[in-house]
């Protein structure tokens, strides 16, 4: 029985996987952890000031992409073990 076509599963699981990737790299620049990592003229942009104040959103974003990006994997890879 297949739950899904194998090629739809494996776009799902690429394009989910390059989600996950942004959505780090968002999460890292925009870490209140570390307000030095960036230069001080770049966190100064409205840009900037306007996606620091989504920090917040890009953690759900990203956790729903992980979540996601599991399921899809063990649906069309199958469980390792």
């Amino acid at each position: 029985m297949v739950l899904i076509d194998p090629l739809l599963g494996a776009r799902l699981v690429f394009i989910l996987g390059i989600t996950n990737l942004i959505g780090l790299v968002l999460i890292l620049f925009t870490c209140r952890c570390f307000p030095n990592f960036l230069p001080q003229k770049v966190r100064e942009t409205k840009i900037y000031r306007k996606i620091y104040s989504k920090h917040c959103w890009i953690w759900w974003f990203f956790i729903i992409s992980v979540a996601l990006h599991s399921v899809f994997a063990i649906v069309y890879f199958g469980n390792p073990f």
